[in-house]
C-alpha cells in the first residue's frame, strides 16, 4: 500500500498486523480523492482536500487521512479503537514525518473533540452497523464541523440500508468492488 497523490506520493505504508482491519484499497483512495477534489462538493468548485481539517475515524492503517495530509489537509486526527492499528498509523505518520493526533477510543462513543473537522473519513468493519451510530456521537462530540463532507465506506448490503442521521445528505454514493462509498454533508452552519 502507498501514497497515491501529492507532495508524499509513492510512499509506502504498513498495514497493521491480523485481518481486522481492512484497508482501503489504493485504487479505491485515487477515485475517493479525484471525487473529492475535482467532484465540486464545494460551492463554487475546488477541492474540499486541500486546508481542510481531517478526522479518520476506523482508522486502521491511516491511510485515509494521510492521503489527505500528503493532497493538503492541514491537520489530521486519527481515531481506533485497537491499539495494534492506532501504533501502525502513528509509525506510518512518523515515517511520512507528518504531525497528527492519535486517539484511542471507539468512534461510537468517542471524547470531546479537539477540532472540528471539514472533511471525516469513515470506514467501519463491514456489515456491524457501525456507521450510523458513529456519525451520531461524532456529531455530537464535537468532531463534526457544520457542513464538513463525510466519506463513509460500507459494504453493499449495509450502503443498500443505510439511512444517514436526522440532518445528515447524501450527496453522493459510488460502488468499488464490495465496497459503497457514500458521500455526505453535514448540516451546514444556520
Amino acid at each position: 500500500m502507498r501514497i497515491v497523490a501529492g507532495r508524499l506520493r509513492g510512499r509506502r505504508l504498513a498495514v497493521p498486523p491480523g485481518l481486522d482491519t481492512r484497508p482501503t484499497a489504493d485504487r479505491t483512495r485515487q477515485a475517493l480523492f479525484d471525487l473529492l477534489e475535482h467532484g465540486r462538493l464545494r460551492p463554487g468548485g475546488g477541492s474540499v482536500v486541500v486546508d481542510a481539517t481531517v478526522l479518520d475515524a476506523f482508522a486502521g492503517s491511516g491511510a485515509l487521512g494521510l492521503e489527505a495530509l500528503s493532497r493538503g489537509a492541514t491537520e489530521a486526527s486519527f481515531i481506533d479503537i485497537s491499539r495494534p492499528a492506532l501504533d501502525c498509523a502513528r509509525a506510518n505518520a512518523k515515517a511520512l514525518g507528518v504531525r497528527a493526533n492519535f486517539i484511542l477510543a471507539d468512534a461510537t462513543n468517542p471524547p470531546r473533540a479537539l477540532k472540528p473537522a471539514t472533511l471525516v473519513f469513515l470506514d467501519p468493519p463491514y456489515d456491524r452497523g457501525l456507521g450510523a451510530p458513529a456519525l451520531t456521537a461524532l456529531a455530537a462530540a464535537g468532531w463534526i464541523a457544520r457542513g464538513a463532507i463525510l466519506s463513509l465506506e460500507l459494504s453493499g448490503r449495509e450502503a443498500a440500508a443505510f439511512g444517514p442521521p436526522a440532518g445528515f445528505a447524501k450527496i453522493d454514493e459510488r460502488r468499488y468492488g464490495r465496497a459503497r462509498i457514500l458521500i455526505l454533508k453535514a448540516p451546514a452552519p444556520s
